[in-house]
């Protein structure tokens, strides 16, 4: 084979990989995960051009980094740096060390966190070293932040500030807002707290066509968060049903957690009794459950059963308890949710309980 039909052979490859991670792409942003995530483990199994692995594996780190899995996105991640390394190319490395730094923040290790983003920092002079040094500054203060070494971290967030307005990038300095909302949380300053996510919310409104609905996901939780500490519970509730709803069509499942944990934290601040009695007679029904003790048994389940009556924690289509057992939900726009199941049977008639027209759900 002659030089030319050599290098026409491996630009056909890589076509063929780049239409493949876009397939993917267009897969996953219709929350078809399970599809996605197998057409890049396709690529990785065929391609020989590292180029495109590398960026199999950065779909791979992101995709795992949403659904909650930091083992497994750590793992890709350290496939993705020894790929960069092998290339000998500076600017895949940045982008990989910045991959090791986040997936060490999800799992809590911040100290190789913060090494990993000075190894980035130190990379300088390449093209994406310069585009990438303000969500580096992000991260090294998200681990900071982590760390309790609160002084540092806010000359990060500053850092990330000033690198997203030089670079006129809007979705960096609305990402930093949320994490300043954080920040100022752990402060204890709520009226700042509250600021920083309402401008993220701001940004997320005039900038935010063509953007990953999860900044509008993540301005609302932390909107709600500063709402909650404020004693504004009605905001608080709004703004956590909004961020819950996009959580819920989109599989983040971090956000989901986090979520339900806040919302725990409203109904406590409205001192809602009927959550705190149906833990009660959850625990209750197991330790009788254990003991084999009937009686006593059956009184906590028709308690147990009342509560989710009243507090309508059922599918309202089969009429059964959500959460009991470990069967896959669906949430719609309007927020209500059912069994995935019930669902299928419903066709396109829109929601059983308000009747509003259905787009396409999200997954629990």
């Amino acid at each position: 084979m002659n030089i030319f039909m050599r290098h026409f052979v491996v630009e056909m490859g890589q076509d063929q990989t780049k239409q493949q991670i876009e397939k993917g792409l267009k897969l996953y942003q219709s929350n078809e995960t399970g599809k996605a995530l197998q057409v890049w483990m396709k690529v990785l199994e065929k391609t020989s051009d590292p180029g495109g692995k590398f960026r199999a594996l950065g779909c791979l780190i992101t995709a795992h980094s949403e659904m909650g899995k930091y083992k497994e996105m750590l793992k890709y991640a350290l496939a993705q740096i020894d790929t960069a390394r092998e290339m000998e190319d500076p600017d895949y490395l940045t982008e990989g060390y910045l991959n090791l730094a986040r997936s060490n923040e999800k799992l809590c290790d911040f100290q190789k966190t913060i090494s990993y983003c000075k190894t980035c920092l130190n990379m300088q002079g390449t093209t994406v070293s310069l585009q990438l040094n303000g969500q580096v500054c992000l991260s090294m203060g998200n681990a900071f932040l982590g760390l309790s070494v609160f002084q540092k971290a806010l000359e990060s967030y500053e850092k990330a500030l000033r690198y997203a307005h030089n670079n006129d990038d809007k979705m960096l300095e609305c990402r930093v807002c949320c994490s300043l909302g954080n920040f100022y949380i752990q402060l204890k300053d709520y009226e700042k707290a509250l600021f920083f996510p309402c401008k993220a919310a701001e940004l997320v409104n005039d900038y935010g066509k063509g953007w990953s609905l999860k900044y509008r996901a993540m301005s609302q939780y932390h909107m709600s968060v500063a709402y909650r500490k404020l004693d504004r519970l009605p905001d608080a509730m709004e703004c956590c049903e909004e961020s819950m709803k996009i959580a819920l069509q989109h599989g983040d499942r971090p956000l989901q957690a986090m979520c339900l944990l806040n919302f725990a934290d409203i109904h406590r601040c409205r001192n809602d009794v009927d959550l705190c009695s149906l833990k009660v007679h959850c625990l209750t029904e197991g330790i009788y459950r254990s003991r084999e003790q009937q009686e006593e048994l059956r009184e906590q389940v028709v308690k147990f059963l009342q509560c989710v009556e009243e507090l309508e924690l059922y599918c309202g289509m089969c009429g059964e308890s959500i959460g009991e057992k470990n069967q896959q939900l669906q949430a719609l726009p309007c927020s209500h949710i059912f069994h995935l199941k019930c669902l299928q049977t419903n066709g396109t008639q829109g929601c059983p309980k308000c009747r509003r027209a259905s787009m396409k759900p999200g997954f629990v």
